[in-house]
């Protein structure tokens, strides 16, 4: 089994992520730490707490981040695409379990270092924790054994503006940060994530399972497809985003990548906090980031649906 940090916004794929890595038998989730983002940090500990509950799961919980690290948040909660509450507006009860008092930067330290070489870390929000944490502990870079992070739109349009993808949007200088460390990264983004749609057929089939867990992914889901197909002409169905970042720790032939060097856009008028790959064949630039640029989706989608609920 690998090990596994998860980093989460807990919105609602968020909550499909945890579930998808939490039910893998390929998986073994050390902890997970949680940041601003889709919704508040002290939301997001709340929402991930709550998701643990409904899977019965015992795992550490330690907030981090709740601002970007060098700016004021210019990104607002995604209430139009999560909810209000991040989960689809059921809104659900104060979790009975509390976070652990550690730092999320902290525990991420203490977990590779009990772990070296052996943690692969999953960051499905803004990459705040990990800037923070490789700042604090630079070693971090050589202990990992991978990154996987969602986020970013190297070939396509972003999702929050025509350039940018919502979690580097969140925090582009912690994204810039990671990209530049060395530290190993997939980047698991726009570009193969809107080809994994989850159909509201499939939602249903999760009803008529009728256990808690699976009522639970059911309305949170129909509520996540909603925004999509009242906001995407001709969609029928939802992008499994996090989750794709899971399923890529599961198993890296779901997805086909290439070496690049990448940086993040921190300047630029109309294309702030694009994610730009230096694609040029003759290109002196060290490649920093394997890019997910296709993804086998009917695949990775039978795994999901088989390993969720």
């Amino acid at each position: 089994m690998k090990r596994v940090i998860m980093d989460v916004d807990t919105g609602i794929d968020d909550a499909l992520a945890i579930c998808y890595a939490a039910r893998s038998k390929s998986l073994e989730i050390l902890g997970i730490t949680t940041c601003f983002g889709n919704v508040s940090v002290e939301e997001a500990t709340r929402n991930t707490l709550n998701v643990l509950d409904y899977l019965e799961l015992d795992v550490p919980v330690a907030q981090g981040a709740g601002k970007p690290i060098f700016r004021h948040p210019i990104k607002e909660k995604a209430s139009i695409v999560h909810g209000e509450d991040g989960l689809g507006n059921i809104h659900l009860p104060d979790p009975i379990k509390k976070p652990v008092e550690q730092h999320a930067c902290q525990f991420i330290i203490e977990q590779v270092k009990k772990y070296p070489n052996e943690v692969s870390l999953i960051f499905v929000g803004p990459l705040t924790n990990l800037a923070l944490t490789i700042m604090q502990e630079p070693e971090i870079v050589r202990l990992v054994d991978r990154v996987y992070i969602m986020g970013g739109a190297v070939t396509v349009p972003g999702n929050t503006t025509m350039a940018a993808e919502a979690n580097i949007y969140a925090d582009p200088e912690a994204a810039e940060y990671v990209f530049q460390s060395g530290i190993p990264i997939t980047l698991i983004g726009l570009d193969v994530t809107m080809k994994t749609l989850l159909s509201l057929e499939e939602v249903e089939k999760w009803k008529r399972k009728n256990t808690r867990l699976s009522r639970f992914l059911a309305d949170i889901t129909e509520f996540y497809i909603g925004f999509y197909t009242n906001n995407h002409a001709g969609l029928k169905g939802c992008g499994l985003h996090d989750p794709l970042a899971v399923g890529v720790v599961i198993d890296p032939t779901f997805v086909e990548t290439k070496a690049l060097h990448v940086q993040v856009d921190l300047e630029g008028t109309h294309t702030f906090a694009r994610t730009i790959a230096d694609f040029r064949e003759s290109s002196k630039a060290k490649p920093n980031v394997d890019v997910c640029l296709h993804v086998d989706a009917d695949r990775f989608l039978k795994h999901f649906l088989k390993n969720i609920c």
